[in-house]
């Protein structure tokens, strides 16, 4: 990351609340204090609320700017509603200043809809790209968390979307995680050749011809391997992402509550879980969606970060953190450069 480069953050965006986001700030900058990076902020909102918020993180105001913004985009709020007040909102100002250039990355921990709508129209896509994709880390058992996309960007895909999430994937697993040559792979009903739709079939035929990108795609992958460790990518529709997004997140809370309840059952279980508390307090933290905070939609002219709307000030702190690590990483060049190198190959 280069000297000076600037997040801008909408602070009034989120379930949570403004005292939540600016923690979230201040944790983020203290993480990267020191490590040879002046991460700074650009604060949209209330610029008076922002103010009176600060006192409570003296630190944080020398590295920071507010840019006032009085609306709120809710969380009801139609994407087509969001962007006729664009100019007037926190969200909407946000993404603005990425396109200005006065910012590197945004984040947002609003409505999505609304996110994806500005961002979209703000930015434009990129050249060769038809549609921007909405990709996020889930846990897994490999080494790696693993990236997923699309996960409700676009609820029907044709197979050259598919393949342009695979390549946008690929550029982001080479970044986030420092991979050379990820492994992708296609979500699907089944691993044989002939399963899935006409659209995954044909995706897949495409990749496996792609042998000259930077990564290794592997095939179709089905809905109780994602967090095996199998592959570093796996590419679906935004349909079919977001339900396993959501079941994903759903089984953690189950696994998580079904241990408490236990746990709590009996005076033996309760000395067991003192014995095992190290092991369940490690379970936590890599089930704690705030660990894997961050979805980014890949294929815009700029960076835009969704946090999820229920963060605490540990997972805004790590949407911030993904976002600084792909303004250092030149990730929307390594995408473009990607490809522009499959474009050329295909033609």
């Amino acid at each position: 990351m280069t000297n000076g480069s600037r997040i801008a953050v909408d602070a009034m965006g989120g379930d949570e609340g403004l005292a939540v986001m600016l923690a979230g700030v201040a944790r983020a900058r203290r993480q990267f204090e020191g490590r040879g990076s002046d991460l700074r902020f650009i604060l949209v909102g209330d610029e008076a609320a922002i103010t009176e918020g600060l006192k409570s993180h003296p630190n944080l105001t020398a590295h920071s700017e507010i840019v006032h913004a009085p609306g709120v985009v809710g969380s009801s709020d139609k994407p087509s509603q969001a962007i006729r007040r664009a100019k007037t909102t926190s969200m909407g100002v946000a993404i603005d200043m990425v396109k200005q250039g006065r910012a590197a990355a945004a984040v947002s921990s609003g409505n999505t809809g609304a996110l994806m709508a500005m961002a979209k129209l703000s930015l434009r896509t990129m050249p060769g790209i038809d549609r921007p994709a909405l990709a996020a880390m889930l846990p897994s058992l490999g080494e790696n968390d693993v990236v997923v996309l699309d996960l409700g960007a676009n609820t029907e895909c044709t197979a050259r979307n598919l393949v342009q999430f695979a390549v946008m994937g690929a550029a982001y697993a080479r970044t986030t995680l420092e991979l050379q040559s990820p492994r992708v792979a296609l979500l699907n009903i089944g691993s044989e050749d002939q399963k899935g739709t006409d659209e995954i079939r044909d995706a897949a035929q495409t990749l496996r011809l792609a042998t000259h990108l930077p990564m290794t795609f592997t095939g179709f992958i089905e809905g109780d391997r994602l967090s095996r460790g199998e592959v570093d990518v796996i590419v679906c529709d935004g349909f079919s992402g977001n339900i396993a997004l959501k079941t994903a997140e759903g089984t953690a809370r189950f696994v998580a509550d079904l241990l408490r309840r236990a746990f709590k059952s009996s005076m033996r279980s309760k000395i067991g879980f003192l014995i095992s508390k190290p092991a369940t307090d490690l379970l936590r933290h890599h089930l704690d969606p705030n660990n894997h905070n961050g979805a980014v939609f890949l294929g815009l002219n700029g960076l835009v970060l969704k946090s999820h709307g229920g963060a605490n000030e540990i997972g805004v702190a790590t949407a911030i953190s993904v976002a600084a690590k792909m303004v250092r990483d030149d990730l929307t060049r390594r995408i473009a450069e990607d490809l522009g190198n499959f474009e050329a190959k295909a033609a």
